[in-house]
């Protein structure tokens, strides 16, 4: 099916401005510093900036979108969020003259979806507070966690591809594309079935049920991995990605427990990638010993805004990126305070001069619908971590 001639016309004007900004070299000094950090040598920290509340943050209509057909919506989308982004907080993000069409995969699941009550304080957003309904209590609840089925649908992608070729033609090249990679998280996927609470508990009193449950859909992960190599839906072999995950109600646990019940576990599906990032909103300063004998090839370490700051710099050293991530809960404040931004920044820096950082600025609720902030938060950063360049 031919794509309308008005939807064709701002998607190509998107694509256009796209293409300008990839040509500028500027993208090319980001690439080779992030390199440089992934070697873990000296470089300047990366800024990178995910996870934003989009419905707050429109400004004169750069948001707006123009087009009609879904398919051609979820493209300007896209394309509007990046040029938004390189207007107003940039980060160390790079563009490319490239429109990716992702391979049209269907996933069966796990055979068990969270039930849960929820409660919202903003209509538009999508950040919401859930009360799980528990429905996996006993040995054999194990058996409600089923193998994934992968499959590719090759005619849609297909079909969707020729689209995309015949919207950017002469603007943007377009490529097909594998998964580039996987967030394994499959404790935040068990805690909404076995209730929070109930299954810390387990862990104490019933031990050996809890590693039949996670033994179970740790499999169940790496069945769905062996179908994406098999049927080669890869962006490249696992072996050239990286393994991305985290067991984020391991907050309070300790470190000898989450080597049992998460670390021994998860090993088996980092064991398939070329290197690996761990964490994400629990501290883990207290921890970086365990993840470095229990997680092969790994590289960075999340470093959340819980962490004890200065044990973590002591911890991480240059062995891995420290991976910082400030506290968004600035943004959410009564009063803005750039001020306070700037000083907690450079200090966290100063701390960890010595280590491969990269600053991510993400799960950001709000903004207070005042997107000026995480704006000037952007090129505060910019600033700060210029002055930090090696």
């Amino acid at each position: 099916m031919s794509v309308a001639n008005h939807d064709k016309k701002v998607l190509r004007e998107l694509g256009a401005q796209i293409a300008e900004i990839a040509s500028l070299p500027v993208h090319k000094k980001r690439q080779e510093n992030a390199a440089r950090l992934n070697r873990l040598e000296r470089a300047k920290p990366t800024v990178l900036i995910y996870q934003v509340p989009w419905h707050e943050m429109d400004v004169d209509g750069e948001l707006t979108l123009r087009t009609q057909d879904p398919f051609c919506q979820g493209i300007e989308t896209g394309l509007r969020r990046t040029l938004y982004s390189w207007k107003h907080m940039q980060g160390d993000m790079t563009v490319g003259a490239a429109m990716t069409q992702p391979l049209c995969i269907r996933d069966t699941g796990f055979g068990i979806r969270e039930k849960a009550d929820i409660a919202k304080t903003d209509e538009k957003s999508d950040v919401v507070s859930r009360h799980f309904h528990v429905q996996i209590r006993k040995e054999a609840d194990a058996e409600k966690i089923k193998m994934p089925v992968v499959t590719h649908d090759a005619a849609r992608t297909e079909e969707e591809f020729q689209k995309r070729c015949e919207i950017f033609d002469g603007v943007l090249t377009v490529r097909k594309s594998g998964t580039g990679g996987f967030w394994f998280a499959p404790w935040d996927d068990l805690v909404r079935w076995t209730g929070v609470t109930e299954i810390l508990m387990d862990m104490v009193e019933r031990p050996a049920y809890v590693h039949k449950l996670i033994d179970r859909l740790v499999t169940a992960w790496l069945r769905r991995l062996d179908q994406y190599e098999q049927q080669g839906l890869l962006a490249r072999p696992a072996k050239e990605l990286w393994g991305v995950g985290a067991a984020q109600i391991f907050s309070d646990v300790s470190p000898a427990m989450h080597v049992a019940f998460a670390l021994k576990h998860e090993a088996r599906w980092f064991k398939r990638f070329g290197q690996n990032y761990y964490g994400c909103c629990e501290p883990l300063h207290h921890k970086v010993d365990i993840l470095r004998r229990h997680i092969p090839r790994l590289r960075k370490i999340s470093m959340s805004p819980w962490v004890d700051f200065h044990k973590a710099v002591a911890a991480m050293g240059r062995e891995f990126i420290f991976a910082w991530k400030p506290n968004p809960a600035v943004f959410a404040a009564e009063t803005w305070n750039p001020d306070y931004v700037r000083r907690d920044m450079e200090e966290k820096l100063h701390q960890a001069r010595n280590c491969a950082v990269e600053i991510h600025m993400k799960d950001i609720s709000t903004v207070r619908y005042q997107p000026q902030r995480l704006w000037e938060w952007a090129r505060i950063a910019a600033e700060v971590t210029e002055k930090h360049a090696v």
